[in-house]
């Protein structure tokens, strides 16, 4: 998904959408001039200009580390004389000299940092993680100087006042709301003490979520699982064997064998794994990163952010982070959002006490003398799923290749659907060689933008898949979206072919729905544009785009068998369909756990996150917290556990109370794919309508009236209970059904929750 720049401070978001747009222009046209005839330094440097490639793509060849320290130190300078400026300005505050002249501050920062964060997400070094660690605290400091301005919040206000009585756009109206809402939120109604007490909590927020960030990462990629024999490695392929050597001989051991963690607590070695104390120790070794297993411990991190984040909301009145929090969401309140996954508990609760039974039987028909346990679940749910549904991943596998996936598959794709094509390119520098470049051409033939494409995972890059962009579109700059996607697929053997699970492919149509979006993009104002939308809002787009992965036409054309040739067998994809609702239990289970357990964390009081003062009571907490949700945990542990939830914990923000976004915009994605089956599936007119209502209407408008203006209708769960199993459904209605053949292929899909990181 989308990382911004700001990411890095909770007032840097508010930055990127301080911006709004005024439309009187006779005032406009005898105010503009104080700002322009400032005295702004010019910056020096690689930043100091848009870059002069195509689309102002980034050239990664020009760049250096020792270029960001003074990039970032003159961009906040600029912007800093940019809004004195504004604030200085004589003439009285109109919509064009205040707020469009703030949206237009800061854009050599924003040129760095867009690059920089880039980076450190997928490619980090020792010398990018220590200027991350120096610059994230002067980032916050930096954009809390603007947010906390008392001088530019009057000029704001002041335009806001007059709004009635000026002649706006609705992007205009949209830009001016958040720019003064958002100061509203990051504290411009506060006292000049309570003010300086927000920046002295943003600061220490900054330095300590960066801190997280980075310890969990190293808990990761820096602590692989070490076994001393082949023998403990039975059951995997021979390629994940040699991988596993290879990383040990990297890693110093010669003559071992190690596995690199994924980020989730599931490991996806683990349903191979015949050895059922290898498999544990590998479960375990996930299950306790950085809870002082190790020499890792972010225990003591987490509380102080908790309690950090709840001062920061009794500051505003709010009686916790989750109210304070979701002041700009789709569903308003935490109570709403839990009342939502509060409704799925019991249905849920029982399913996975169903199937914890069905494991049990099928492990004593397997000579077991135990009963299931996290590391067990996963190798006899595939068991029971080869069994019932006659499904065999591995065979599955054989079907996708990573590259047909993305050009015959979700290029042709976008192609059916919106009418666009791609062209592979060769002479852009890239910032790693397993990255691909093409540009986007549109419906009309015109170019839309760049798409960058980084598939691998690899030691430098963080955990997960994400969308973001390295420039923004702007009809404000006259600036196309050139976007980029990042994977963490592990790599095949020198030599061998790229085959990829049918989880990861899920994770590439859903992560270029989220491109789409940007691509889609068509706002004047850049902090408006594209995916620039609310938490709870965000992921329905990518999530929709996953029903594509298993529609007949695309599936057909890019399905192929790696040796054969051969189109993957439309009973294949038949068991995938309905194999899909078993092991909701599980794969459902966990992401409503973590959703809950991070609301837990976020409706602590000041008083109640201080008294978690030593890592046992964090625990102590966390364990808590999830027995009362009424679940299986120890059969079915959180999708994260606190202790490298980066999600919620790694920037001040983040989808700290946010991540049920998940569950409510599957909600969305679920009812939106019922209206694209029972309006003919796969045409350019769906596509077109889809576009026009949703992909392109960035963050200007009010998001329910989005999907009624695309849907014709408000939101039902009841598809989404449906699609999961959770109650009895239409088996029909949940197959995705082509208008141009006559086979009937159904969803596979694992709804974004079980692939979206």
């Amino acid at each position: 998904m989308k990382a911004q720049i700001l990411a890095t401070t909770a007032a840097a978001a508010l930055l990127a959408g301080c911006s709004t747009t005024m439309s009187d222009t006779a005032m406009a046209s005898t105010n503009s001039t104080a700002v322009a005839d400032a005295d702004i330094p010019e910056g020096t440097g690689y930043f100091a200009s848009d870059s002069t490639l195509p689309f102002h793509a980034p050239d990664f060849s020009a760049i250096s580390e020792d270029d960001y320290i003074p990039a970032f130190n003159q961009g906040m300078a600029i912007q800093t004389a940019e809004v004195e400026a504004i604030v200085n300005n004589p003439a009285a505050p109109t919509f064009d000299n205040t707020i469009v002249a703030l949206e237009k501050s800061g854009r050599m920062l924003d040129r760095v940092g867009n690059v920089f964060f880039a980076l450190t997400g997928s490619n980090t070094t020792d010398r990018l993680t220590e200027i991350e660690t120096e610059i994230s605290p002067k980032l916050t400091a930096h954009y809390d100087s603007i947010t906390l301005n008392p001088a530019l919040f009057q000029r704001v206000k002041a335009v806001y006042d007059n709004r009635a009585a000026m002649a706006m756009t609705v992007e205009d109206a949209k830009l001016l709301e958040n720019t003064f809402d958002g100061m509203v939120h990051a504290g411009a109604l506060l006292t000049d003490a309570q003010r300086e007490q927000v920046k002295s909590i943003n600061s220490q927020l900054s330095t300590l979520t960066t801190d997280f960030s980075q310890r969990a990462r190293n808990a990761m990629a820096d602590q692989p699982v070490i076994f001393d024999t082949r023998a403990e490695l039975a059951g995997l392929s021979e390629g994940d064997i040699t991988a596993a050597a290879n990383l040990a001989t990297e890693k110093g051991y010669d003559g071992k064998f190690a596995i690199a963690l994924q980020n989730t607590t599931q490991q996806p070695l683990l349903p191979a794994m015949e050895n059922r104390a290898a498999r544990e120790k590998l479960f375990n070794a996930s299950y306790h990163r950085a809870d002082g297993t190790t020499d890792i411990d972010t225990r003591m991190l987490i509380a102080q952010i908790a309690e950090l984040r709840a001062q920061k909301a009794a500051l505003f009145g709010e009686p916790d982070w989750a109210s304070y929090a979701m002041w700009d969401r789709m569903a308003e309140t935490p109570k709403t959002a839990l009342d939502f996954m509060g409704q799925m508990v019991p249905a849920l609760a029982a399913t996975q006490r169903r199937e914890a039974a069905m494991l049990n039987a099928a492990i004593a028909a397997d000579g077991g003398d135990y009963t299931v346990k996290p590391w067990d679940w996963y190798r006899y749910a595939n068991k029971i799923k080869a069994e019932q549904y006659d499904l065999d991943e591995d065979a599955v596998m054989e079907y996708f290749q990573i590259d047909k996936v993305l050009e015959d598959g979700v290029f042709y794709m976008a192609n059916q659907l919106y009418g666009l094509n791609f062209e592979r390119r060769t002479d852009l520098p890239v910032y790693h060689p397993d990255v691909s470049v093409y540009t986007v051409f549109d419906r009309d033939g015109s170019e839309l933008g760049l798409f960058y494409f980084d598939p691998y995972q690899r030691p430098s890059k963080r955990g997960g898949a994400w969308m973001s962009n390295f420039v923004e579109q702007s009809d404000l700059w006259g600036t196309k979206p050139v976007i980029y996607n990042v994977l963490n697929i592990p790599k095949a053997p020198e030599g061998e072919p790229q085959l990829v699970s049918f989880d990861w492919v899920n994770t590439a149509f859903h992560e270029f729905g989220h491109a789409l979006h940007g691509f889609f993009a068509d706002q004047k104002y850049e902090s408006l544009s594209g995916t620039a939308t609310a938490r709870d809002f965000v992921e329905y787009p990518s999530q929709v785009h996953e029903m594509w992965a298993t529609w007949p036409s695309v599936l057909s054309n890019y399905a192929k068998h790696y040796k054969t040739g051969e189109t993957i067998p439309a009973e294949m994809i038949e068991k995938i369909e309905a194999a899909s609702k078993f092991n909701q239990g599980y794969d459902f289970g966990e992401t409503v756990e973590a959703a809950l357990l991070d609301m837990k964390w976020s409706a602590l009081t000041p008083q109640q996150a201080a008294a978690l003062d030593t890592p046992e009571k964090v625990d102590a907490f966390e364990r808590r917290s999830l027995q009362e949700l009424g679940l299986e945990i120890d059969l079915v542990p959180p999708r994260y556990r606190s202790t490298y939830f980066n999600h919620i914990f790694s920037g001040p923000t983040g989808y700290s109370a946010g991540y049920y976004s998940y569950l409510w915009t599957e909600m969305l994605d679920r009812d939106s794919r019922k209206w694209f089956r029972e309006n003919g599936g796969l045409t350019r007119e769906n596509g077109d309508h889809y576009r026009d209502t949703v992909l392109s209407r960035g963050g200007t408008m009010d998001y329910f009236q989005m999907f009624q203006n695309f849907a014709g209708r408000q939101p039902d769960v009841t598809p989404m209970l449906e699609a999961r199993g959770l109650v009895p459904g239409n088996e029909a209605a949940d197959s995705e059904v082509a208008d141009d053949g006559p086979a009937t292929v159904g969803d596979a899909g694992n709804a974004g929750t079980g692939t979206v990181q």
